[in-house]
């Protein structure tokens, strides 16, 4: 029996039963695979591969800088329906890059930092590699690094972050939010965290690089100054996309990220200085994938004409029918999603008494055409854990 045929009926929760099922025939993995790894990679529906390659044959006809000139326009619409998707006042305000963890970087280097400075984590769930970054740079540079308080559920406590911040006073100057981690369920309350910075004046960085594509993600609504994310993850565009979020009123605060080209900071004519580019165009280089930047932008167009209410909607039902299944059909698994607040990511692991490997069971499902991700324990860092064998 095929994966597929195992799959659930269908649900019509968040979509009706006609567009789900649209969105599954423009998928071609659901003929042959279940696929529960969308936090690490999704495979991308048809209307993404199609643009993908037809622009590659493009290239493969005219050169890649003729083919790019072809598709300036569409292009320039790419900014327009990142933008749209999270809600940015601007395109201007968009910057096209690699990867979420290349956006970060980006943001967070270009805030003017010096010794005695405070950067504060909120909460328990910060990415490694987000971590790496913070606790290098205040090394190098004589800062400190403060983790604010988590609730009981696991999440940021907003209430203890803002009495975190009102006793570290002016020096802290960015606060640092994952808004889901990526080996669990928990989703923090950024909403929370972006009026707690507001009301003190802190620069908002925000990581959405697992929940942009599957929760409805709005910067206004949220508050955040700079917002990372990729495409490969649920928004369903291809590897080496993503893009960053630069509010517009918090530019002057920045300066340059650590590393530029000609393209974000323009050499002058006398080649003895450069200007910063407008916007957040200074966080992007002038190389990139054209094809993946297409492919992007017909991604956020898809995800738009779904809905984003719809997909956040199906999500979270999916999330916790797989939780309350596991649970009820499968004797010593435990699900470890922290949160009063959870999305589609679901983490489980068996009891201590029945350990089995991760890896065996991510081996074992893949033979069968289901594929999971493994989560291994130096990537819990500050989330509590308390299973013992990775999940």
């Amino acid at each position: 029996m095929s994966a597929a045929k195992r799959a659930r009926t269908i649900s019509s929760v968040g979509l009706s039963l006609e567009e789900l099922q649209r969105v599954r025939q423009d998928t071609p993995s659901v003929q042959t695979a279940l696929h529960f790894n969308h936090a690490g990679a999704s495979p991308s529906p048809g209307p993404v591969l199609e643009r993908v390659v037809r622009h590659m044959h493009r290239e493969a006809a005219v050169g890649g800088y003729a083919a790019a000139d072809e598709a300036q326009e569409e292009l320039a619409e790419v900014y327009r329906s990142v933008a749209k998707l999270i809600g940015a006042s601007s395109p201007s305000e968009i910057a096209l890059v690699e990867s979420a963890t290349v956006a970060w970087m980006k943001a967070f280097s270009a805030i003017p930092l010096k010794e005695g400075d405070i950067v504060v984590v909120a909460g328990r769930a910060e990415y490694a590699a987000q971590m790496v970054e913070e606790l290098r740079v205040c090394k190098d540079r004589g800062c400190r690094l403060e983790v604010a308080p988590s609730s009981s559920s696991g999440a940021v406590d907003a209430e203890g972050l803002a009495a975190l911040l009102d006793r570290l006073g002016s020096k802290v100057k960015v606060v640092s939010l994952t808004h889901v981690p990526t080996n669990g369920g928990l989703v923090n309350p950024a909403e929370a965290v972006g009026a707690v910075c507001r009301e003190r004046g802190v620069l908002y960085l925000l990581d959405a690089c697992q929940s942009v594509g599957q929760l409805d993600v709005n910067v206004d609504r949220i508050g955040c100054d700079f917002l990372a994310a990729t495409g490969r993850k649920f928004l369903r565009a291809p590897r080496g996309t993503g893009f960053l979020y630069a509010r517009s009123t918090a530019m002057a605060r920045v300066g340059a990220p650590a590393l530029m080209d000609h393209w974000a900071a323009p050499l002058s004519a006398d080649g003895q200085g450069y200007e910063l580019s407008e916007g957040a165009r200074r966080f992007e280089y002038w190389e990139s994938s054209i094809a993946g930047r297409l492919g992007l932008g017909v991604a956020a167009k898809y995800f738009l004409e779904v809905g984003l209410a719809n997909v956040e909607a199906r999500v979270l039902e999916l999330g916790e029918t797989l939780r309350s299944q596991l649970i009820a059909k499968i004797p010593g698994v435990k699900v470890a999603d922290l949160g009063e607040r959870r999305c589609g990511i679901v983490t489980f692991f068996f009891e201590e008494s029945d350990c089995i490997e991760a890896s065996f069971v991510k081996e074992s499902l893949a033979k069968q055409g289901i594929f999971v991700a493994v989560s291994p324990q130096h990537q819990l860092h500050l989330m509590q854990s308390p299973e013992t064998c990775p999940t």
